[in-house]
């Protein structure tokens, strides 16, 4: 009976403090989610309901403390049980930091307004968790006394070893982070890194997928984009298209002066290129040389064909009207003295 009594007050503390943190929770719910669903704001409902979650926890691990310190026990027992209780303690703040961290990183990634800003606070969000139960581990072993020299020693060791182990993987999450924040590219755009050409598909965290033309998957290193040259073709407000046609050295002066003219006349009947220039540009072995140069306004690979299409037959075809002859390697032998060769029987 003794014994039963002198464990009455450690029961009373234990439930007394949980059903109280209970009622507590429960009040501070009630009365300041009235507040909060007065404004438009979901952040405050958020740490409303966190405080209200947190507040039975911290009641029931205090009164659980309280009524074990009630009781007749030992000192070894004190210290495992408070070293427990201070454990639990730890775990719950790093899961409670980590929650309030993480909704704010997401609440800043859905209203950042930029998609790539968005992708990299999201990204970061493995590593912030990390950190924050590395912090708390570190403050709970100093705080049970455990000596931090050796394990400093320890931490520093494996940290050399984990950065050389790491340093690639790590090297290429910060040139994703690069290729978030400077954007030289985007998913859906047609990009050219060397030789290799394709539609950018997906930026992750390690790789680039593309879309090559003929449909093979090409996965890319985010390290060798940012240290490439990328020619970004989905930026182009208009394809620029640079064509060198030849005639033949027998077209008269007068058709000669009357090609610039007609060049420029096809690009522009048709409403998809808009004529730049058009010159004779040289003496070529078998040809006399004219450059075309026009603009198609689209960043569209197959509109640009298209139009080039119909221009090149616009041009055979007006040049076969005009009697235009175009040119193709030939070469012409000259034979002197032929017929007293042939005479002389040589």
């Amino acid at each position: 009976m003794t014994s039963l009594w002198s464990t009455a007050p450690a029961v009373a503390a234990l439930l007394g403090g949980g059903l109280l943190s209970l009622l507590a929770a429960r009040i501070f719910g009630i009365f300041f989610g009235r507040l909060t669903r007065r404004t438009r704001s979901e952040t405050d409902d958020f740490i409303v309901q966190v405080i209200t979650d947190t507040i039975p926890i911290l009641g029931w691990v205090i009164s659980a403390s309280w009524a074990w310190w009630l009781l007749p026990t030992s000192p070894e027992a004190d210290r495992v049980v408070f070293t427990i209780s201070k454990l639990i303690l730890v775990v719950f703040l790093v899961r409670l930091v980590n929650r309030i961290s993480l909704r704010l990183l997401q609440r800043s990634a859905a209203h950042s307004g930029d998609p790539a800003v968005g992708n990299m606070l999201r990204a970061l969000a493995p590593m912030l968790r990390a950190l924050v139960w590395c912090v708390g581990a570190v403050l709970y072993l100093q705080n049970i006394g455990v000596q931090m020299a050796a394990i400093w020693a320890l931490l520093s060791a494996g940290g050399i070893g984990a950065g050389l182990a790491l340093k690639q993987p790590v090297s290429e999450f910060f040139e994703y982070i690069t290729i978030l924040l400077d954007k030289p590219f985007q998913p859906g755009q047609f990009i050219q890194v060397g030789e290799v050409w394709g539609t950018v598909e997906r930026v992750g965290v390690r790789s680039t997928r593309l879309r090559s033309i003929n449909g093979e998957a090409i996965v890319m290193s985010n390290s060798a984009l940012t240290s490439s040259v990328v020619a970004n073709y989905g930026e182009m407000q208009e394809r620029r298209l640079i064509y060198r046609l030849g005639v033949t050295y027998d077209t008269s002066h007068a058709l000669l002066e009357r090609i610039p003219g007609l060049l420029k006349a096809i690009v522009e009947q048709g409403g998809d290129a808009r004529f730049d220039r058009a010159h004779f540009v040289a003496f070529n072995s078998s040809s006399l040389d004219f450059e075309l140069v026009y603009f198609v306004p689209s960043n569209d690979y197959v509109q640009a064909m298209e139009a080039q299409q119909r221009i090149n037959l616009a041009i055979v075809q007006r040049f076969a009207h005009e009697g235009i002859e175009f040119a193709f390697p030939t070469q012409t032998l000259h034979l002197h003295n032929c017929t007293e060769a042939l005479g002389s029987g040589v």
